[in-house]
């Protein structure tokens, strides 16, 4: 048997996560991705599997606060949950379950998770 990747590895916790963690449209499911450049998090209602706000680190308003593109870095990501609380909260939305895909509770995701709870989102 091959030994997994780094990538496999994460997908399994994440569908591992993802067996426990559903968002409803009382409590839709934030959930975040990593990438090598970028950040990206979604606020989704699983019942009805549709996306009811976003917000990534190539977006022109995440641009517009940070000055520049590109999220490689904690306060990035702190940046990108100011753009996405507002957002939610103008949807009314201030209860969420967090979804960290699969990555380690740790760095840029905990910032972003901290930040947003800093902001008014309950978890």
């Amino acid at each position: 048997m091959a030994k997994l990747g780094r990538h496999e590895k994460r997908e399994r916790r994440h569908r591992r996560i993802r067996k426990k963690v559903f968002g409803t449209p009382e409590r839709p499911r934030l959930c975040i991705h990593r990438s090598l450049k970028h950040l990206r998090a979604q606020i989704i209602d699983d019942t009805t599997g549709n996306t009811l706000v976003w917000a990534s680190t190539l977006d022109k308003e995440y641009e517009e606060l940070a000055g520049k593109r590109g999220g490689k870095s904690v306060e990035a990501a702190q940046n990108l949950a100011q753009v996405l609380v507002k957002r939610a909260l103008d949807k009314g939305i201030k209860r969420v379950v967090f979804d960290r895909g699969g990555f380690k509770y740790h760095g840029k995701i905990k910032a972003f998770a901290d930040k947003c709870r800093e902001l008014g989102l309950e978890f």
